[in-house]
């Protein structure tokens, strides 16, 4: 239960004129945020942005830098949090888990003041090292240690103009030549060049590098990782035999550099094979070292999954800052009244403004839940493997949920904060589309998550294909337990909407959402394992018969187990005993709208599978999703301050925790940079005949 104490943590808001609908809600918000987030990692983002706010570097710039100065600033940025040392030396001494949150609790902060800067961070420190630990061994230590403590920058390259998400079919190799001891990494054309790598292209020195490797007998042993030294760190120039180059403005995030690079027939020692589960002798020999399975499942694992569980973090917060300015932007703005003469009112009091946002409030809350319990499971994970490599075989089946539960989970995350953004640009009307507003910002530099580190439509289809694994093995495996309704999948398809209700199940329950969803499931994956196998009759074979039921039975399977695994995350955080009794309704009230809202997407499969006829099943989640909008009203303003960051993190001229809407977009029309002077390119768009007389 949070006391004063614990309370302290949080800065209050200043009074104004939001205090209105502040002072109609039933709880203390920074209780309510203590339930979203664990306190002691409150307390580090707070300090991150107390530091940070005192840095000229970091200060909100007021209009778009080219994209040479965007790039420029966030390298500049990247020095400087060095310099910084954020995070305590002792952190690096602690257990793995309590490490890898407190450096995931300061990339959140960072990624809220400047996406580029903790995207360029994450790639080239985070995201290398953890890759490194992952392929690498002891020979690889001294470039791990140089990248951890930025004396180098870094980079992964993985993807080639034609081949992304099919990186098996990638087409740069590494050829080995026993006279030198060396691999030769050549890219055939350019179609083969590396491209889209963050960090390599104004300033990487070295790239962990993907390439198919050849011995000298022509053999193919598949990608394998590589250390490649692209640039002189000193200079910055690139070595004879590396071409490498920026590809270009981008829609967002034009403070990292994003590269291609083509070699050609480009030298490497031998030492520089990433050689944890498979090396090639001096005389050109390739062996498998493969040994502690259990450490190295765990480490691939890290690897893979790290980079998505951080897309997730980040994206929670941009859906977070999303809705916070729609809410306080609705709170403020009046139009019409029900009185024609009489005082206007808040947009916020229309039903159809509250059917628009409040849902992404809810889901801001959900899921900033839920991907903190994936989080932990993924480091408990992680950190077991670390220590032990017995029950090889559990961790394997933990490991593979895992995978299906961050595949289908950073698909809907990411996916719900672009909608979110968009949304609320759309709801805060004309104020919403100034740069200031800070919603087109969100919006450019939140894009490339439903892409990078996993294309959501694919990531989607591998969650789906381990579900469909565990409908159709004898035993179902799933020792996180996200699956485990599938044990009980006869007793679930042979209900409906109206034997449910008369089980006494009530429609405003946490049974209620979680019951159907289970059927929702259960039909789903029937469905799809049914039209796979009518389609292997008949000759399909098991490539396209998979490909051919992802529209309208996996895809939505996948979206849906997510939702599913978001839901009873936050119901179990909701009845924890560390959540007071006042906050309670409106947490239930918050967990309502998201599943109501999230069933009604879904409102074609329960009829198509007759779990639902007539309108009577539709009329009660669409009139429960209403009335708990309309409950929800006086709690959104508190709600929207436990999910905002401080005012300039936030940085939206509409959505300023004061409150001083006009007087704020005021500020920012008489104070941008020549608002108030005659353009100096006046003579020349004067009208020719005006012009003549002049």
């Amino acid at each position: 239960m949070p006391v004063d104490e614990e309370r302290t943590v949080i800065p209050d808001v200043p009074r104004g004129p939001l205090c209105d609908y502040r002072s109609k809600a039933q709880f203390n918000w920074k209780d309510f945020r203590l339930v979203l987030e664990d306190k002691e990692l409150v307390k580090i983002k707070y300090d991150i942005w107390r530091r940070l706010e005192r840095e000229p570097l970091f200060a909100p710039v007021t209009s778009t830098l080219s994209v040479d100065q965007q790039k420029e600033r966030a390298a500049r940025q990247v020095n400087r949090i060095a310099d910084l040392e954020l995070a305590p030396p002792e952190i690096y001494s602690k257990p793995y888990k309590y490490r890898v949150r407190y450096l995931m609790s300061i990339n959140e902060a960072l990624h809220a003041v400047c996406p580029s800067l903790s995207v360029k961070i994450a790639l080239g420190v985070g995201l290398f090292t953890n890759s490194l630990l992952a392929m690498g061994t002891d020979r690889h230590q001294e470039i791990y240690n140089q990248a951890w403590n930025r004396e180098i920058i870094t980079c992964l390259a993985i993807t080639e103009v034609s081949h992304g998400s099919n990186t098996k079919r990638c087409r740069t190799t590494a050829t080995y030549d026993p006279a030198t001891q060396e691999f030769i990494i050549h890219t055939p054309d350019f179609e083969a060049a590396k491209c889209w790598v963050g960090n390599l292209g104004k300033t990487a020195s070295m790239a962990l590098l993907f390439a198919i490797l050849y011995t000298a007998d022509g053999e193919n042993h598949g990608l394998q990782g590589f250390l490649v030294p692209i640039r002189d760190p000193k200079t910055l120039l690139p070595y004879p035999g590396v071409t490498v180059g920026d590809i270009g403005e981008k829609i967002g995030l034009n403070g990292i550099d994003n590269g291609f690079v083509m070699f050609n027939h480009y030298r490497i020692p031998r030492e520089n094979l990433l050689n944890r589960t498979g090396d090639v002798t001096p005389e050109g020999v390739y062996e498998s070292t493969f040994s502690e399975p259990g450490k190295i499942l765990g480490a691939v694992l890290e690897s893979f999954s790290a980079g998505r569980l951080g897309i997730m973090q980040e994206s929670s917060n941009t859906l977070s800052h999303a809705a916070v300015i729609a809410v306080r932007y609705a709170a403020l703005r009046k139009q019409f009244g029900t009185d024609r003469n009489g005082p206007e009112q808040s947009i916020i009091e229309y039903q159809l403004h509250q059917w628009r946002i409040f849902p992404y409030l809810a889901a801001a809350c959900v899921l900033k839940v839920s991907v903190f319990a994936m989080t932990e499971i993924y480091l408990e994970t992680v950190q077991k493997s670390q220590a032990e490599s017995n029950g090889f075989e559990l961790l394997t089946q933990i490991v593979s949920e895992i995978h299906a539960l961050v595949s289908s989970s950073k698909p809907l995350v990411t996916w719900t904060a672009r909608d979110a953004i968009q949304e609320s640009r759309e709801a805060c009307g004309g104020h919403g589309y100034l740069r200031a507003a800070n919603l087109g910002e969100l919006r450019n530099n939140h894009d490339p998550s439903c892409t990078y580190e996993g294309d959501n439509n694919v990531l989607g289809q591998q969650a789906s294909n381990w579900l469909i694994r565990q409908w159709k093995n004898a035993k179902v495996e799933s020792p996180v337990g996200t699956a485990s309704f599938i044990t009980r999948r006869d007793a679930i398809l042979s209900g409906d909407y109206d034997a449910l209700l008369r089980t006494g199940v009530r429609l405003e329950s946490t049974e209620f959402v979680s019951q159907c969803y289970e059927w929702l499931m259960c039909w789903l994956l029937k469905q799809s394992v049914a039209q796979m196998e009518e389609a292997s009759k008949a000759g399909v074979d098991t490539f396209t018969a998979r490909n051919n039921c992802q529209v309208y039975r996996a895809r939505d399977l996948s979206r849906a187990y997510a939702e599913y695994y978001a839901l009873e995350s936050f119901r179990s955080r909701c009845a924890r005993a560390d959540v007071n009794a006042d906050l309670k309704p409106v947490l239930f009230r918050v967990y309502l709208i998201y599943g109501m809202w999230c069933l009604d997407r879904h409102m074609t499969t329960f009829y198509a599978g007759s779990f639902a006829k007539g309108s009577a099943f539709a009329d009660a989640v669409r009139g429960t999703l209403l009335r708990m909008c309309g409950e929800l009203k006086d709690s959104a303003v508190a709600i929207a301050d436990a999910l905002a960051p401080p005012d300039w993190v936030l940085n939206s001229v509409i959505a300023k925790s004061d409150g001083r809407l006009y007087e704020n977009i005021q500020s920012v029309f008489m104070t941008n940079p020549g608002a108030l002077e005659r353009a100096s390119w006046w003579k020349d768009v004067i009208p020719s005949k005006l012009r003549a007389k002049l």
